[in-house]
């Protein structure tokens, strides 16, 4: 199975968001469109590796945040592909009318900077998927695992070893010796997340490729292993804090120290780290434990 690993440069920084590219026997299948605001990158890396848009005949999202489908409306309008979805998020797609607002409480005004214009996939292009099904996607069989814990509209997509496995394996940049779980609110469930990763185990693909950034470097095992002790270790970070009373600024000024050190510790630049950061902002790890811990706290009293 050939695939190609498209660059969004996203913020115009290289290797941070992914676009994958599969050639099949009718087509080619586009997993991850990335955000509006690197639409025309990814339309340009397209074009880089020899292949013409309109022979894009599906696409597949590993769940609904910006900066997976953001640019699925724009693209799915130029292309007439259809695109597939964990069957939570379909409807977020068709109308993202909720998902912005959403969003637009976390990010504010930066929102259009990050994340562009989000337009609606037309609904009838629109297609919910469920575990286990599989999608025939430009001739290729490709199989929906449903891997909740960082979204509960999240699935990974396998394909011949493939597993194409958005954030639930976590952020790991080409050639930087760090990893860090994106915990973002609204939905972070740490014990899904959990069971998710001990799927994807039980499953062994041969190679993981998250979205941030391209195939790992690492052997399945070690990588679902790093992604699983990070994971535990953001969330004892901050459920220690948080259980000692700590205000959120508070929280949010420690971690932010304590990732600063990971990074010293990886040999990481400045720009390496702020490349790192952008893609998994500290506050935002932070806010989306802090709200799992009082949700779970609350549904235990």
């Amino acid at each position: 199975m050939t695939y190609t690993t498209i660059d969004l440069h996203w913020q115009d920084a290289p290797e941070v968001i992914a676009s994958y590219a599969l050639r099949g026997p009718r087509g080619v299948a586009l997993i991850e469109t990335g955000p509006a605001s690197s639409y025309n990158n990814l339309k340009a890396g397209l074009a880089n590796a020899n292949i013409d848009l309109h022979d894009i005949s599906d696409i597949l999202v590993t769940h609904i945040h910006l900066d997976h489908a953001g640019a699925a409306g724009w693209l799915a309008r130029e292309t007439g592909a259809t695109v597939h979805v964990h069957h939570i998020g379909a409807p977020h797609l068709a109308d993202p009318t909720k998902l912005l607002r959403s969003a637009g409480r976390i990010y504010g005004d930066a929102m259009d900077a990050l994340w562009g214009e989000t337009i609606p996939v037309p609904a009838d292009q629109v297609r919910a998927v469920n575990d286990g099904d599989i999608v025939d996607a430009a001739g290729l069989r490709i199989r929906a695992v449903d891997t909740p814990g960082h979204a509960w509209h999240h699935m990974a997509w396998l394909l011949d070893g493939l597993c194409f496995s958005g954030d639930v394996t976590a952020v790991r940049l080409p050639r930087l010796n760090v990893m860090r779980a994106p915990t973002p609110p609204p939905e972070i469930d740490l014990p899904a997340w959990h069971s998710s990763l001990a799927r994807l185990r039980e499953v062994r693909p041969d190679q993981l490729l998250p979205t941030h950034f391209g195939p790992s470097d690492l052997d399945t095992l070690t990588h679902l292993q790093a992604a699983e002790e990070q994971l535990e270790a953001q969330a004892a970070f901050v459920r220690a804090s948080w259980q000692a009373g700590a205000t959120r600024d508070d929280i949010l000024a420690a971690y932010r120290e304590w990732v600063s050190q990971q990074a010293v510790i990886a040999g990481l630049t400045p720009a390496d780290a702020h490349r790192v950061e952008i893609i998994v902002p500290s506050d935002m790890c932070v806010d989306g434990l802090l709200r799992y811990l009082e949700k779970s706290t609350a549904a235990t009293a």
